[in-house]
């Protein structure tokens, strides 16, 4: 069977540029690959077909050829004297090429300078500290660059050399059958150098452990969870490549009073049982001072009292949260016998008119009935 044109292959037009021509194999290579299609017994062979196709036509001098011979170039005998693929041939799946390019490696590619880890700090501070801003110092371990060999790994006065094995690129390609696999360098371990005369500070890695010290601003309004990021200071990258970030994650203590819900502040407020009856006026602690708040008479365990404007003023808003007061009315404790025969004696005149006095109790009392059907 005659093979189809390459142009036709690849659907590009026979002045294509070699930027076309890439970019419509990549498109047909990753529509096509094996491992994408595996219920398409053809998807294998149409990726064959686009990878000879394209690299013929990558090749200026194969393009060259072909476009004067046509497939009659590269057969056995022909005017090209032999095939131009080398051993595998186009049925050589070679993600090297492809998906190298595609993924940020590739034919061609140069040595691996690797940016350094990001590194993350867990840092405690008061809902104080939360709601007004604060600024904190901090001291961290870290790879930095070493200052003996300004991050080179070459010992002061010499220089490190391109690497024999891999030639500078910092990969190799390894052949395994049908496939071929780009590595990295097993000598140089992607960076392409290679060092012949080590810095004794760093032994020719170019970094050195260090205490690094760093002061941190809180801004006003942070909440546990947040995390505030500092470019750069992070672990120096490999052979002069950029640092990392540093990112410092904020948690909030428990606090003895307050509990933070978003912007707003809750607290629980004890009142004692005649406040509760009689009501009166109780003072209650804010992150700005203590506030008064008046307590209505015959009121409830559980009622909750708001004071707008008195929570957190968060990052993103331009307005204070609320701090809600929830009233718990406290049982009397270590009461004299002449509180106990005072309380008696109120609690047999109230249970003469049970009903106008306790009116959740009879409200309760009564679903009670309905529930058992009485």
């Amino acid at each position: 069977m005659s093979k189809k044109d390459y142009y036709e292959v690849l659907g590009v037009n026979r002045d294509a540029s070699e930027e076309e021509i890439k970019k419509a194999y990549r498109k047909l290579a990753m529509k096509h690959h094996p491992d994408r299609n595996p219920d398409n017994p053809k998807a294998e062979e149409q990726f064959k077909e686009a990878k000879e196709a394209y690299e013929t036509l990558s090749d200026g001098q194969k393009r060259a050829a072909y476009d004067q011979y046509g497939h009659a170039a590269f057969e056995a005998g022909g005017m090209g004297g032999g095939s131009p693929f080398g051993a595998g041939g186009a049925a050589g799946f070679d993600f090297g090429d492809i998906f190298g390019d595609i993924f940020g490696g590739g034919r061609g590619g140069r040595s691996q300078a690797h940016r350094g880890a990001d590194l993350r700090y867990n840092m405690e501070i008061t809902l104080e500290e939360a709601a007004r801003g604060a600024e904190k110092q901090i001291r961290i371990p870290v790879m930095d660059e070493c200052e003996t060999c300004s991050g080179s790994g070459a010992k002061p006065g010499t220089s490190a050399t391109t690497c024999t094995t891999c030639g500078g690129h910092g990969q190799v390609r390894m052949q395994q059958g049908f496939f071929s696999i780009q590595q990295t360098c097993p000598r140089c371990h992607g960076s392409g150098k290679q060092i012949s005369s080590p810095c004794k500070d760093c032994h020719g890695t170019g970094r050195v452990k260090k205490q690094k010290t760093l002061e941190i601003k809180i801004p006003a309004g942070i909440d546990s969870g947040m995390r505030l990021r500092h470019s750069g200071h992070g672990e120096a990258g490999s052979h002069g490549a950029p640092h990392g970030d540093l990112y410092v994650e904020i948690h909030i203590k428990p606090h003895s009073v307050f509990q933070r819900d978003g912007d707003d502040l809750h607290c629980e407020m004890p009142i004692s049982f005649t406040t509760a009856a009689l009501g009166g006026e109780i003072e209650i602690p804010t992150l700005d001072g203590a506030a008064r708040i008046k307590i209505p008479a015959e009121t409830q365990s559980g009622k909750q009292f708001r004071l707008r404007g008195k929570g957190i003023k968060g990052m993103r808003t331009h307005t204070n949260g609320d701090l809600h007061c929830h009233v718990v009315v406290e049982t009397p404790a270590n009461l004299t016998e002449r509180q106990k025969e005072l309380l008696r004696e109120f609690e047999s005149i109230s249970q003469q008119d049970s009903a106008r006095h306790n009116p959740r109790a009879k409200s309760w009392m009564g679903k009670v009935k309905d529930f058992f059907g009485q």
